[in-house]
């Protein structure tokens, strides 16, 4: 049984062994001479006062103490093995994918969009020419929203040993070791691609397929049960088991589940405007003037405020990153952020967002599950207008925007498609634009410096999570009406990020290898 202490140290303190492992074997009151290994567990920042400090949590194994390890991942030869269906290659459906060859199913992988690498081809274009493949874009493709929107690996999820299996799978994958370290990991886009073709290649070595440019376009059920999926309009392919990870933005999905009389609901979800300030201002108004700390990462932040009964919150808040249009239709536009690994970029940008439920809705009917997703298009497609209809964006300066003022110019944005100077009270419905403008007011209070006009609003930040669920027993992970179909990931509500995803697709592999188990018992 290893020991675990909690120490502190300055900045540039924080890689000097000379300091540390005195520091905790004085804490932890062992002798140097009684330990055999030791190492940082994990490391985070404590900006709360000057000076900023690093905490470290240092794990120690005794002499008589033996350290073990279990390789992270374990595959089986699946060529042969029964077969399962997975619907996307976002992080669930990928680690589902890796869990499977691990539980020797063979998993075959459908990925509407196109592979990592051809993606990019698609992103230039929405970048710079204003053209969205509805199939392949920031939301589409192998490796999910999350390959080209940042990587940030954090989660408040509450189950742990998961958590760490997830972390070591992309660590095994070809992630730096110190994500397993850091409080909030981070990965970076230029990254994580390399890493999701390793993941793929593992998946096809086992056995398993991953097969790209193939969408589900049907369902075939027979007594509440999946017989058949059919993809691309025309081929139909027989499976019993059909993981459905398609993901927050899928939404033919969710009007196919509706044809088929499939139950689905309309469900809580946020919507605002991503804010970019300059990286410098968020690192001097965090570390208290200490912003040219060489030994200090750039600077994040996270602010929330209830504000007329609704929450209000930073979203995704990407340090020394890019604001990036994330449109899935041709008439939508939609904003996100990614930070390079670096984070070396001189914005700063986070999504500021308003909860909201379904009850809250203007047009609110219990019985529709799309009035949470056509308030969220409806917006979207207001701000496409807006911008003159096109990957444009409507943009407002922070101060104008709560004076009810159009700016007359901006400064710099890394929004690469451009922005058009307009009103976004104008265009946001009341019960976001009058909760934003003073949760911008309250925000300048708790960060002194924050509510500036040299922060500039890009509109719409709108897909924070699915604005639809799809129910599913808590036990079996099954719909509650359809046997074998299991829906999973941030589309089908049950996750909020990489890894609350990949853990979801992970337990619900799970469920279906119990289940085999249960069966041939």
């Amino acid at each position: 049984m290893s020991s675990l202490v909690q120490i502190s140290v300055l900045p540039n303190q924080q890689e000097d062994e000379s300091v540390i492992l005195p520091l905790a074997l004085e804490k932890a009151k062992i002798k140097k001479k009684d330990i055999r290994e030791w190492r940082i567990r994990k490391r985070s920042i404590d900006a709360r006062r000057k000076p900023v400090k690093i905490n470290l949590q240092v794990e120690f194994w005794k002499k008589d103490e033996v350290r073990k390890t279990i390789p992270a991942f374990i595959p089986q030869q699946v060529l042969n093995s029964k077969e399962i269906a997975i619907i996307g290659a976002g992080p669930a459906g990928l680690y589902a994918a890796l869990r499977a060859v691990e539980a020797g199913l063979k998993p075959i992988v459908f990925e509407r969009g196109k592979d990592v690498r051809a993606r990019r081809h698609d992103l230039a274009k929405i970048n710079k020419e204003q053209i969205v493949n509805p199939e392949s874009n920031y939301c589409f493709g192998e490796g999910g929203a999350g390959t080209y929107s940042d990587g940030k690996l954090y989660t408040r999820s509450k189950k742990r040993g998961n958590v760490l299996k997830a972390l070591e799978w992309f660590v095994h994958f070809g992630a730096d070791p110190e994500i397993l370290v850091d409080a909030h990991p981070h990965i970076g886009t230029n990254k994580l691609p390399k890493i999701i073709t390793s993941m793929r290649e593992a998946i096809i070595e086992a056995g398993g397929e991953v097969r790209f440019n193939s969408k589900l376009t049907d369902l075939k059920l027979e007594n509440n049960k999946i017989e058949a999926i059919q993809i691309n309009d025309d081929q139909w392919l027989s499976f019993e088991e059909v993981i459905l990870a398609t993901g927050h933005s899928a939404r033919d999905i969710f009007y196919l589940l509706h044809e088929k009389n499939i139950k689905i609901e309309a469900k809580p979800f946020a919507l605002g405007v991503r804010v970019e300030h300059q990286q410098k201002l968020i690192d001097t108004i965090q570390y208290h003037g200490d912003d040219e700390n060489p030994y200090l990462p750039p600077a994040s932040y996270s602010l929330v405020e209830q504000v007329d009964g609704l929450g209000v919150y930073s979203f995704c808040m990407c340090p020394g990153g890019i604001i990036a249009p994330c449109a899935t239709a041709q008439e939508e536009v939609v904003t996100n952020g990614w930070s390079p690994s670096k984070r070396n970029n001189p914005y700063a940008n986070s999504g500021i967002v308003v909860s909201v439920t379904p009850e809250d809705l203007p047009n609110f009917d219990p019985n529709d599950p799309f009035v949470s997703l056509d308030f969220q298009k409806s917006v979207e497609h207001a701000c496409w207008e807006a911008a003159e209809k096109t990957q444009q964006v409507p943009a407002q300066r922070m101060i104008d925007f709560v004076e009810g003022k159009v700016s007359v110019d901006f400064p710099k944005t890394s929004y690469q498609p451009g922005i058009v100077s307009v009103d976004l009270n104008k265009i946001l419905p009341p019960l976001i634009a009058t909760r934003l403008q003073k949760a911008f007011v309250l925000f300048g209070k708790k960060l002194k410096g924050y509510y500036t006009n040299e922060a500039v609003l890009h509109a719409p930040e709108s897909r924070t999570s699915s604005p639809v669920s799809i129910p599913r027993h808590p036990e079996t992970f099954e719909h509650i009406e359809v046997s074998g179909l299991y829906p999973c990931g941030e589309g089908a509500g049950y996750a909020g990020g990489i890894i609350s995803a990949a853990i979801d697709g992970i337990n619900c592999v799970d469920a279906i290898a119990k289940k085999y188990a249960e069966e041939n018992s």
